[in-house]
């Protein structure tokens, strides 16, 4: 198809030139033009930023412009924020019609903000790639305030041929809305929680994939890589926590578990990082449940999914077992298979590993139907199932809600984990007033950052913290060699903030530390951790060093602060080079004070 000749057209009773231009003799071959709607135009303004690009208006209604436009002028119209999709007379198949495209999903949740404005809201989390919005549900008695509740998160739809996801997003809205003062169950979880709700994680994807009115078995985004032919990165790859670490995703952008050029490269996931973020408060996670929707294979999966082993740094044994033991009991409901990620496969940066070692949460996996066995094309169920399939998890998602206060009640700990529970606790994700002590050390002082790994001989100081980004570390570069930025000279002392604990039951102090050094060391190089009160200072852990290379590891203590209940502390944390030249790292994280 050549290029258009210039248009002229009124709608609206405002007379809008459209400019168009004509290839020069000797140019490269025309692009083709193709039909696209622009959302959004709605003022005069709109309409005249739509004819400046070149683009011809064929029509306009409700704020939906129909154009025929080149690629080029799509690209200027999406640079000027416009979203604009290409126009399509079907969408899904003819007999899976019962499924909801985007704007039907849009639809459906206005429907249900309307019918329910008390209790339900819907905010944006961000554009996608091509510039779609994406939905954000929150569903609460008191919807606009920002209540002190336990904090549950549902997603859906991170894969694009996952379209049973979004029937799972919007059958919860119904649930939680429709049920409010009828069912006395879920009237007491939307008065007592925050309920957050993302129906649609990967849009573009998922109307390119049902684009012809016949599926294209499309898993990814819609975002470009860079230096290649190839479109999509698959979302469930793109999380930071151990990125392309383990065999677990791919690094061929053709592939269909591409995880993209580095950790958090798509939009998408760019946006619900940070609403996960943002509901930290107080440096405290307020989400503290969530389930992934998937499809296929009807399972419940957990962390971790990069590792086969059971338990691993950041994830011990009481952990896993509330995994294991909520996961069984949603299982029972459904009738799913529960297991931990890795047991189906090794993935690496998923959401789940993500939001369990990062923030702390009890996160899930759900595969939904048909079951592992299914001999046609699991991915796309008849419409037919989208009620039964649906409502299946019913139980389920409401078991992850009354769990989100205390998941550890589901193994007997919550006098441990909740009821008295952390009096203390810190992440080292934000400054909480941490004071690096005067001491004798001339390089290597404490810090609190992202660390740089140093190796000698083995790893010396490890460039990853056991949640989250940071951790306190002595000396956090790396330099031009693992005695760049290590401890010399003497003694660095950290000191945190005051920590009053409470007056009854037993206290303990957890973290995660590592002391390592080279073969030069002696046991006058010390890692210690003291107690701070009226004036003394009491030593309650100490690593001393040798002579033999000593690489870094993170390992768990803990110690017995009953005697200080009542009492206003602080903790004093120490690393000492005293042997001269040798090479000394230390590190901390994950501090708690708990109660039981």
């Amino acid at each position: 198809m050549g290029r258009r000749l210039s248009v002229s057209l009124a709608l609206a009773g405002v007379g809008l030139l459209v400019l168009v231009g004509v290839n020069p003799a000797g140019a490269a071959p025309a692009e083709e033009s193709g039909q696209y709607v622009v959302e959004g135009v709605r003022t005069l303004d709109d309409r005249n930023q739509v004819a400046r690009s070149g683009a011809a208006i064929d029509a306009i209604d409700h704020g939906r412009a129909e154009i025929t436009a080149l690629p080029s002028e799509v690209r200027m119209l999406r640079d000027q924020g416009f979203l604009v999709t290409e126009q399509h007379e079907e969408d899904f198949p003819a007999a899976d019609k019962a499924y909801h495209n985007y704007a039907q999903m849009i639809a459906e949740l206005d429907k249900a903000v309307a019918a329910h404005p008390a209790i339900i809201r819907r905010t944006s989390l961000g554009k996608s790639y091509e510039g779609r919005d994406m939905p954000l549900i929150k569903i609460s008695d008191n919807v606009a305030v920002d209540e002190d509740e336990p904090e549950v998160l549902y997603g859906a739809h991170q894969h694009a041929r996952e379209h049973l996801t979004v029937e799972m997003a919007l059958y919860l809205v119904k649930l939680y809305t429709d049920g409010y003062g009828k069912d006395p169950r879920i009237t007491k979880l939307v008065d007592g929680r925050e309920l957050w709700i993302v129906p649609d994680l990967n849009p573009d994807g998922g109307e390119y994939d049902v684009a012809t009115g016949s599926y294209r078995s499309w898993r990814k985004n819609r975002q470009p890589t860079p230096g290649s032919s190839s479109v999509g990165t698959d979302l469930n790859r793109n999380w930071s926590f151990r990125f392309a670490c383990c065999g677990g995703s791919s690094a061929n952008p053709s592939s269909e578990t591409y995880h993209g050029p580095s950790a958090f490269s798509a939009p998408e996931i760019q946006h619900l990082r940070d609403f996960v973020l943002s509901r930290r408060v107080g440096g405290v996670q307020q989400i503290r449940t969530s389930i992934d929707f998937h499809t296929y294979s009807e399972l419940i999966l957990w962390p971790f999914g990069y590792t086969t082993a059971d338990t691993a740094t950041g994830l011990n044994a009481d952990q896993q077992a509330a995994f294991k033991s909520l996961g069984t009991r949603m299982a029972n409901s459904n009738g799913y298979t529960p297991e931990q990620s890795s047991d189906l496969y090794i993935t690496d940066g998923s959401i789940i590993d993500w939001l369990w070692a990062t923030q702390g949460i009890f996160a899930f996996t759900f595969e939904m139907y048909p079951g592992a066995d299914t001999s046609t094309n699991g991915f796309y169920p008849p419409a037919s199932v989208i009620t039964a399939q649906t409502s299946r998890n019913k139980e389920a998602s409401l078991q992850l809600a009354e769990f989100a206060d205390c998941v550890y009640r589901i193994i007997g700990k919550q006098a441990q984990y909740c009821e008295n529970g952390a009096v203390w606790s810190d992440d080292f994700e934000s400054a909480k007033g941490w004071t690096v002590t005067k001491g004798t050390a001339t390089s290597g002082l404490w810090e609190r950052g992202n660390p740089e790994s140093t190796t000698q001989n083995g790893p010396k100081q490890l460039g990853g913290a056991v949640s989250g980004d940071n951790d306190l570390v002595t000396g956090r570069k790396a330099g031009s060699g693992a005695g760049s930025y290590d401890v010399d000279g003497g003694t660095t002392g950290v000191r945190s903030p005051s920590i009053p604990l409470p007056a009854g039951g037993t206290l303990t102090l957890d973290w995660s530390w590592y002391f390592a050094h080279a073969a030069n060391a002696s046991a006058s190089d010390l890692f210690k951790v003291s107690v701070l009160h009226d004036g003394a200072k009491t030593v309650i852990f100490t690593k001393a060093g040798a002579t033999s290379d000593r690489d870094a590891a993170w390992a768990e203590a803990s110690a017995n602060l009953t005697p200080y209940a009542g009492k206003t502390i602080q903790l004093l944390i120490e690393a000492t080079d005293a042997a001269g030249a040798s090479l000394i790292e230390a590190a901390v994280d994950d501090v708690t004070v708990t109660k039981s």
